[in-house]
């Protein structure tokens, strides 16, 4: 029996979506969706992992052993240089209250004001961290008392292979687990020199320093950072999913389809997200491809901030490119 062909074309390219299908007998059913190309700005993401951590991290060790009387500190304060933390006894006060409490509660007061506690200083501004003794325990000059931080920042790791995108200045997002709907803004300020081997892979702690640092910000908080290492401000851009291959093996897109046979035009593509790519050679804004599959629909990005990661499931370190809104 001869094949009879039916075509049947449907372009409603609205927002970018539309369809285009054919129908063959005895063969299964062919869809096209249709996509207009679109001119907007793109921009290419290194997205990796960190956790939030203190810019300075300082230990405060007793000034000697001894006994800890009062702590006038509790983790989350923020304290000045100079102030006071705690209050101990070195080994020989608590020697002579001891015995002094024994004697009387006269004798007791006679030396507690007599022989004056050591005071631990805080010995910068910042926040108390760690609070790691109570009151009443005996300490060893080794012992830490506190951890103080100046300022929280995030540490990020960067493969080596993407490192080389990374520059001081560059803006970053950063979602925290612990807040998946709070996105922060931050910018790279350090890039440290050595690398980390861990399981044959190198990688190189980023520094990024937030805009403003929130209050559920805490250390050791894992992280979900991307960082955006280029930016074009007029790309034009097409689904992934349209970019093919020609029968002669070349980079190309269908654009319609003629006596049933697709139509193809060789492209060049530039950067790539995973479901947008951007064309540098071979179409127009406003041409329209064709490709199998579901009409394309623009990501819509939570909250405003317009460097806000959706949280793709993508390796560690991956470069990565979104457009623009």
């Amino acid at each position: 029996m001869k094949k009879i062909l039916i075509a049947v074309i449907a372009l409603a390219i609205i927002g970018g979506g539309g369809y285009y299908w054919k129908t063959r007998t005895g063969t299964k059913e062919v869809r096209y969706s249709a996509f207009e190309v679109v001119s907007k700005p793109i921009s290419e993401f290194v997205e990796t992992t960190g956790a939030v951590a203190p810019l300075n991290r300082v230990e405060i060790n007793p000034p000697s052993a001894g006994r800890i009387e009062e702590i006038l500190v509790q983790e989350g304060d923020t304290v000045k240089t100079g102030e006071v933390l705690a209050l101990m006894s070195s080994q020989d006060r608590v020697a002579i209250l001891d015995a002094a409490r024994a004697t009387s509660d006269e004798q007791y007061a006679h030396w507690k004001d007599t022989y004056k506690p050591i005071k631990v200083l805080s010995p910068l501004d910042g926040t108390i961290i760690l609070k790691n003794v109570v009151e009443g325990q005996t300490v060893g000059q080794s012992t830490v008392l506190f951890a103080l931080s100046d300022k929280l920042i995030l540490a990020a790791n960067v493969d080596e292979s993407d490192v080389g995108k990374i520059k001081e200045g560059q803006p970053a997002s950063i979602v925290l687990d612990s807040y998946p709907n709070k996105p922060v803004s931050g910018k790279v300020f350090q890039i440290l020199d050595e690398g980390t081997n861990q399981s044959n892979v190198i990688t190189y702690a980023v520094k990024i320093r937030p805009d403003n640092v929130p209050s559920f910000f805490k250390s050791q908080m894992t992280a979900n950072i991307k960082v955006e290492v280029s930016r074009k401000r007029d790309a034009l851009l097409i689904p992934t999913a349209a970019v093919t291959i020609d029968p002669s093996g070349r980079t190309a897109v269908i654009t319609e389809v003629t006596d049933g046979k697709p139509v193809y035009r060789k492209i060049e593509t530039g950067l790539d997200q995973g479901d947008l790519v951007e064309v540098t050679k071979g179409l127009e804004e406003g041409d329209t491809v064709l490709y199998t599959g579901k009409t394309y629909r623009p990501q819509q990005a939570e909250g405003s901030n317009p460097l806000m990661p959706s949280r793709p499931n993508v390796p560690r370190g991956a470069g990565r490119a979104m457009g623009g809104h």
